[in-house]
């Protein structure tokens, strides 16, 4: 084993694959590993089956310079905070996380569907163990810096709309087959029901949740009295809302196709790498629009007051991609996947009120959350 590479635990290689590790990213089947170091990824991971991310830098013998990214996945049987999901939902919560998902995307046929200007990172690397635990060696990708320009939404959008044309259903089969995963819309049904449902609206609905200092200063200081109305209000259109989504043109889409997960690298500024996929069953069509949305605003990275610029040219481009590939859609249906989609996955849990209590919760952040839900609220409610 390298002592170099010791933090990474089990997954630290032995010499020999080690140097296997160094030709695959130079290319170069006489490189020999030099100096090497790991540097853990200062990332918030906010997903129970992302167990560590890490990345290695290292130079070969020669003087080459090489780098990979490090991400560990695990079951959300290991997920340190699972004891906090009460006793009667664990199961399904375990059983229905398909931590495996990465692996069977960078094991799958999806590279043939990536529209031009996507791709997945180079893959180097996979290793399964058999405690449902597996790490992902793979291209470290540089990303350009600076915030996204509205084009940037634009192609990101058109192209979102692309990949949806090519895995409908009749089409494609998903990235991981498993039970009851062909269902229209049950991904979002399970996280509705679960997040949704069980945790953020009886937590919206109590009023001592509104009269937490962070939170009422908030409210008070932006003069926002009627959120928890306005949001109690959406809540009970929920169910409505889900059996209309299952009823438009379903596709297999990203996922989770927030700007994050759309890396940019610096040295080709017009592509996306694709990473962290979700929700691998068939979704309404517009699904991926919600998260390209609010991915930057909720960490805090776009304010809340340039979502309508961004809300105004994603769907159009969206329905664009659409046509490209031979899905021809309607305005309106676009419009409903995507917003009714927002609805259920983002506007109740876009207040921070799992960090009460926390030494980083700030009035800045939940005057910032504040104002976020209220852009969501506004922009649902006229459609929804």
């Amino acid at each position: 084993m390298s002592t170099a590479l010791a933090a990474l635990g089990r997954d630290a290689l032995g010499e020999e694959d080690l140097t296997a590790l160094v030709r695959t990213i130079t290319g170069d089947p006489a490189s020999v590993a030099g100096a090497v170091r790991v540097e853990p990824v200062d990332y918030p991971i906010g997903t129970p089956s992302t167990e560590s991310l890490h990345r290695v830098f290292g130079t070969t013998a020669d003087g080459t310079d090489w780098s990979c990214f490090v991400k560990k996945l695990q079951s959300v049987r290991h997920w340190p905070m699972l004891g906090l999901i009460p006793e009667e939902f664990r199961g399904p919560f375990v059983h229905n996380l398909p931590w495996q998902l990465e692996v069977a995307v960078h094991r799958s046929n999806i590279t043939d569907l990536l529209p031009d200007g996507m791709r997945l990172p180079t893959a180097y690397r996979i290793d399964v163990y058999d405690d449902d635990r597996a790490t992902l060696w793979m291209e470290n990708v540089i990303q350009e810096w600076g915030p996204w320009p509205i084009d940037r939404f634009e192609r990101a959008a058109y192209l979102l709309g692309r990949l949806s044309a090519r895995r409908q259903p009749h089409l494609v089969e998903p990235l991981l087959p498993r039970e009851h995963v062909t269902t229209p819309g049950i991904g979002l049904r399970f996280y509705t029901h679960g997040r949704v449902l069980q945790g953020a609206v009886p937590a919206l609905s109590d009023p001592q949740t509104w009269r937490h200092p962070l939170l009422a200063a908030a409210v008070c200081h932006l003069g926002d009295h009627r959120l928890r109305d306005d949001l109690l209000a959406l809540a009970e259109r929920l169910p409505a809302v889900l059996d209309a989504l299952d009823a438009l043109p379903q596709c297999y889409q990203h996922g989770d196709a927030s700007p994050q997960n759309l890396l940019v690298p610096h040295d080709s500024p017009d592509e996306f790498v694709v990473i962290d996929w979700g929700f691998d069953c068939p979704q309404a069509v517009g699904f991926d629009l919600g998260q390209l949305l609010i991915g930057l605003a909720h960490a805090g990275e776009l304010a809340p007051e340039a979502l309508p610029a961004v809300h105004k040219v994603i769907p159009r481009a969206f329905q664009e991609g659409l046509a490209r590939d031979g899905m021809h859609v309607s305005e309106d249906e676009v419009l409903y996947g995507y917003l009714g989609s927002l609805l259920a996955r983002a506007v109740f849990t876009a207040l921070p009120l799992e960090l009460f209590g926390k030494a980083d919760a700030s009035p800045a952040l939940f005057e910032q959350r504040v104002q976020l839900t209220r852009a969501l609220v506004d922009l649902v409610s006229d459609v929804v």
